[in-house]
């Protein structure tokens, strides 16, 4: 069903929730479910996974994933650690391909607004700061996937907008060309 999507077909990610200890007793536990998991993937796919325990950024998580050539999904959450902060456990890049996902406070936006037609929270530093991750990510050949949603900043495609444009603004060879095109390796999803 998947290969009907073609080069549409983007990576499949695996959101896990938050897990406390009454669920999975610790960051082995959860490893020890998840590897056999793993190791049955498809190789033709691109596989993301993505946890909401902080504490289980490290590099046990990220060398296990990295064995089975799935990604890590990056995420800006409130619950999660800043991206500089998340590169300080080691190396969270597990594939050839990096999966950003811009999430947001769901609870404290849906308080501010229920429409999603325009920005309710300017998430220019935010955004500034993956600007600099994901140029270190290019420089290192990694292919980009990143993803908007609307509880970010209130609209996701005005996300995906102000992204591209401090990319632009902060890479000289993209301004010299004075061009509006992605980058090759990096695809935007909201």
């Amino acid at each position: 069903m998947m290969d009907l999507l073609g080069e549409k077909l983007g990576p499949i990610l695996w959101q896990f929730p938050y897990m406390n200890r009454q669920r999975f007793r610790g960051l082995g536990f959860f490893i020890g479910r998840l590897e056999p998991w793993l190791r049955k993937l498809p190789k033709n796919y691109q596989w993301v996974v993505e946890v909401l325990n902080k504490g289980w950024l490290s590099e046990k998580l990220y060398s296990i994933l990295r064995r089975h050539g799935v990604g890590l999904a990056l995420i800006d959450h409130p619950w999660m650690p800043r991206p500089d902060q998340v590169f300080n456990t080691g190396d969270p890049v597990t594939a050839d391909f990096t999966y950003i996902r811009w999430l947001g406070d769901r609870k404290g936006i849906e308080e501010r607004t229920k429409v999603w037609d325009k920005t309710i929270i300017d998430r220019t530093a935010e955004l500034t700061e993956w600007v600099r991750i994901m140029h270190g990510l290019q420089a290192r050949g990694i292919r980009i996937y990143a993803a908007a949603n609307n509880h970010f900043a209130g609209f996701a495609p005005d996300t995906v907008n102000t992204f591209r444009r401090l990319w632009f603004a902060t890479e000289p060879a993209r301004r010299k060309e004075n061009t509006d095109q992605a980058p090759t390796n990096m695809r935007f999803e909201f």
